[in-house]
């Protein structure tokens, strides 16, 4: 089911780009659209993991360097008969983890050291199992190239904004209106693209840590930390695009002006509440 989804997204960002580039260039134009979007989604299926973990300075650690975590790791994944994943520290304050790669062979974890700093090793294990659920799920491929279609959707509403102020002496008078019009609703359907990928899928993440550990409380007592520590600040390198890759929100300390329409993240209340259901189902 992901990878039809992932079809369909990179058939999506496709024509989008044919769309405009035809509007806009015509036949000509597009072509040059189609041949970036071919680009783009060559890029966002091999590489968008790696450009993602180079965002965030993510530092690639092995089992010498950060043994307890490589150790809950390694146990983790015999658990879940997961390929062993290639695991990062980012050199960050604020508490965060996410998970990227195509597939389980081509997996990547990476937590921030603040998240090693505040988190007991029960809550720790709790968080990998949440992006190892990712992992299994595939997730992790329709969310890393979910990131990029976004930056996509952003670039063009960026160019389509200088397009319009630049187009005010062309003969084609309809262009500027049109242009900014999708300078305001490319970012929405980006938002919207989203919060459906996302939202559903941090409910069945955190189901499927509770299972492999055992332990739903252990998740619980970790997104409670995690929620409070997130609203003293946001994470460096930090973009709206792959915000929804987090295990929480990197941008909770700015609030939310659409009160939760469009937000990336279920409620850490809902979530603790549905994790409280399964401690009943798993004793």
């Amino acid at each position: 089911m992901e990878v039809v989804k992932t079809v369909v997204l990179l058939a999506l960002m496709t024509m989008l780009f044919g769309v405009i580039g035809a509007y806009f260039g015509g036949q000509n134009g597009m072509l040059i659209a189609l041949l970036i979007a071919g680009a783009m989604n060559f890029i966002s299926y091999f590489y968008s993991d790696q450009l993602v973990l180079k965002q965030y300075r993510a530092i690639l650690v092995n089992e010498n360097e950060a043994r307890g975590l490589y150790g809950i790791v390694q146990r983790l994944t015999r658990k879940a008969n997961l390929p062993m994943p290639s695991i990062y520290i980012i050199p960050e304050k604020l508490p965060n983890a996410f998970a990227t790669g195509r597939s389980p062979e081509h997996a990547a974890v990476a937590v921030t050291e603040g998240l090693l700093e505040l988190l007991d090793e029960n809550e720790v294990e709790a968080v990998l199992a949440h992006e190892l659920s990712h992992v299994r799920h595939y997730d992790i491929l329709i969310g890393t190239i979910a990131a990029t279609f976004a930056g996509a959707i952003g670039m063009i509403a960026n160019m389509m904004q200088f397009g319009a102020m630049a187009s005010t002496h062309t003969k084609n008078r309809s262009n500027p209106l049109v242009m900014l019009i999708l300078a305001i609703v490319l970012p929405l359907a980006a938002a919207i693209i989203q919060m459906a990928i996302s939202r559903n899928r941090e409910f069945i993440a955190d189901e499927g840590a509770a299972r492999l550990t055992q332990h739903p409380e252990w998740l619980q007592s970790g997104l409670g930390k995690l929620e409070r520590y997130s609203k003293q600040g946001v994470m460096q390198e930090a973009t709206q695009q792959s915000a929804h890759m987090f295990i929480v929100n990197p941008f909770s300390a700015m609030g939310n002006s659409f009160s939760g329409l469009f937000a990336t993240h279920p409620s850490t209340a809902d979530r603790i509440a549905r994790l409280e259901e399964l401690k009943f189902e798993l004793k």
